[in-house]
C-alpha cells in the first residue's frame, strides 16, 4: 500500500505475525515519510533511523521464528517525547540551556516500551520545559500542524501528535500537566489519553504532583489502548503508581443505554464557533451509538478553575523554570520567562486556597458523574493556535475577540485538577482553517475502560485518518 506509514499499529502487528509484512518494510516507509514531511512539520528533531532499521531486522527474525518470541510492540517505530529520559540520548527539555545534555537513565515508560519490543526511532519536539500549549523553541524551531502549517501542532506533546498525523511515527508518548497530551491530539486530529493519576509511573518528583500524567498518543483508539497497556502498571520507583495493573480489553463493546452528560463550555470558557459546531455533531454521533446524551450545568465558574491552575503551576511547576530564568534569562523563550515570572505572585498561603478550589470543582463534577457514566465536552477553546506565536504580548482570538489570557483557552485544565478522572480525546471534525478539533470523553474516577469504550464506539461511526481524504495533504 502506498500509505504504509499510516498503517495502524494493531494491524501492523497482525501482518507481522502473518508474515505478510516485514517490520523492515514498515520502518522504511516511516523513514521515507519522515524525510518527506519533516522539512515542513519539524516534529522529530532527533532521529535514530539506522537504529530503527537494525531493530526492525531483529524483529523480523523474531517473527520468522529464528529468535525469541515476538513481544507486544515488536518492530513498531515509536516516537518518545524529548522531555522523557532515555539513557544515552539527548535530554534537552527543548532548551538552549541543556543543548548538550544526555540522559544517564531511562524513564520507566520507555523501559517498558523497549522491553515490549518497541523501536524508539525518534525523539519528538516539545516546547521549552514543556510549559506551553504549543510547540516551538529556540533550540528546535517551530513544530507545525500537518493539516495547515500556519498553525501549531499544540503542546506540549506537539511533536508526538504532529508525527502521528503526518505518518512519521506509528505510536508516540506524551505527558500532560495541563492538557499536553489532549491539546496536540485535538489540534492534529489523533487520539490522546490522559490516564488517571497513578495509572502510569512518573519520574520523581513529579510523580507526587497529582496534576502530572504520562500517557499514549495514537491514530486509533485500539492503538492508544495497545500502548497504554504496555506503559501502565505499578512500579517500585513510584509510590503513587496504582495496584493492580489495569488492562484495556481488546474488545471494546458498545455504549447502548449509557447516560452521558454534555457541557458545551465547562462553566463559561469562550468557545470557537467551529469547535462548538463539531462538538454538537459529535454528540449526535454518540446518540446514534445508543447513548442518552443530555446537556448539563456543571455549576463551575471557569475563572475559579484558572485560579486553581495559577496557584498550582506557580507553586509546583513554574519554580523549576524560574530557577533557570534567574541564571539564563537571555537564552530562554519569552513564553518560558513569562510562565516563570507569573509564579512570583503565588504565595505559600495560596496553596491551601488552591486545594480548596480543587475540592469544590471536583465535588460538582462528581455529582454529575454519579448520574452519568461519562461527561463529554470540547477539548480546547479554539481549533489551533498560530504557529510560532508566544502569546506573551497578545492573547488568542476566540470568535474574533481577544481573550484575557492564554489560560482562557485551556479547557483541558479542569481534568488535571480532577486528576483521577481518565480523559480521552478523539477528533470531532475540521475547522474552516482545515485543522481538526477534538472532543474530550471524561470518565468517573479510575474508570478507564468506559472512556475507551465510548471512544471506540465513536470511532466506529466516525473513522479518522483511515483513508487519504481524511488525512493531511502534505
Amino acid at each position: 500500500m502506498d500509505d504504509l506509514h499510516y498503517l495502524p499499529a494493531v494491524e501492523a502487528l497482525a501482518r507481522f505475525r502473518e508474515r505478510t509484512l516485514s517490520p523492515v518494510e514498515l520502518a522504511r516507509a516511516v523513514i521515507a515519510r519522515a524525510e518527506a514531511t519533516e522539512p515542513t512539520v519539524n516534529a522529530l528533531p532527533v532521529r535514530f533511523f539506522d537504529e530503527l532499521l537494525a531493530g526492525a531486522r531483529a524483529a523480523e527474525r523474531r517473527y520468522a521464528g529464528s529468535g525469541a518470541r515476538p513481544r507486544a510492540l515488536e518492530g513498531l517505530p515509536i516516537a518518545v517525547k524529548e522531555e522523557t529520559a532515555v539513557a544515552g540520548q539527548p535530554w534537552t527539555q527543548g532548551s538552549l540551556l541543556y543543548r548538550d545534555a544526555v540522559a544517564d537513565h531511562t524513564a520507566v515508560v520507555v523501559e517498558r516500551i523497549l522491553r515490549a519490543g518497541g523501536l524508539v526511532h525518534a525523539r519528538s519536539a516539545a516546547p521549552e520545559f514543556s510549559c506551553a500549549p504549543f510547540t516551538h523553541s529556540r533550540l528546535w524551531g517551530v513544530t507545525r500542524n500537518p493539516w495547515n502549517p500556519g498553525y501549531s501542532a499544540g503542546g506540549s506533546s506537539g511533536g508526538s501528535a504532529a508525527a502521528l498525523a503526518a505518518g512519521s511515527a506509528t505510536l508516540a508518548t506524551g505527558s500532560d500537566i495541563g492538557g499536553s497530551i489532549r491539546i496536540p491530539a485535538s489540534f492534529c486530529g489523533i487520539v490522546g489519553f490522559k490516564p488517571p493519576y497513578g495509572r502510569v509511573p512518573e519520574e520523581p518528583p513529579f510523580n507526587l504532583d497529582h496534576w502530572c500524567h504520562e500517557g499514549p498518543l495514537a491514530r486509533t483508539v485500539a492503538d492508544c489502548a495497545l500502548l497504554q497497556n504496555v506503559i501502565a502498571g505499578p512500579h517500585a520507583s513510584d509510590v503513587a503508581s496504582l495496584r493492580p495493573k489495569l488492562r484495556i480489553p481488546a474488545e471494546l463493546r458498545g455504549i447502548e443505554g449509557w447516560r452521558v452528560a454534555y457541557s458545551p463550555d465547562l462553566g463559561g470558557f469562550p468557545v470557537d464557533e467551529d469547535v462548538a459546531r463539531n462538538a454538537l455533531e459529535a454528540v449526535a454521533v454518540l446518540r446514534d451509538a445508543g447513548a442518552h446524551v443530555e446537556e448539563v450545568e456543571l455549576g463551575w465558574d471557569y475563572r475559579e478553575i484558572l485560579e486553581a491552575a495559577r496557584i498550582h503551576f506557580g507553586s509546583i511547576f513554574a519554580p523549576v523554570v524560574a530557577e533557570a530564568v534567574r541564571e539564563h534569562r537571555d537564552e530562554m523563550t519569552a513564553y518560558a520567562i513569562a510562565f516563570a515570572d507569573a509564579s512570583r505572585a503565588v504565595a505559600k498561603e495560596d496553596i491551601v486556597r488552591g486545594l480548596e478550589l480543587e475540592g469544590r470543582v471536583y465535588e460538582r463534577l462528581g455529582r454529575v458523574l454519579e448520574r452519568h457514566r461519562l461527561l463529554v465536552c470540547p477539548t480546547y477553546s479554539v481549533p489551533a493556535l498560530v504557529a510560532g506565536e508566544d502569546y506573551v504580548e497578545r492573547n488568542p482570538l476566540v470568535n474574533g475577540v481577544e481573550v484575557a489570557s492564554l489560560y482562557d483557552t485551556l479547557m483541558t485544565v479542569p481534568f488535571n485538577l480532577c486528576s483521577r478522572c481518565p480523559v480521552i480525546t478523539v477528533p470531532s471534525g475540521l475547522a474552516r482553517t482545515g485543522v481538526p478539533t477534538g472532543l474530550s470523553i471524561v470518565g468517573r474516577t479510575y474508570d478507564d475502560v468506559s472512556v475507551f469504550r465510548a471512544a471506540a464506539a465513536f470511532e466506529r461511526a466516525r473513522p479518522w485518518l483511515d483513508a487519504p481524504e481524511r488525512r493531511p495533504r502534505l
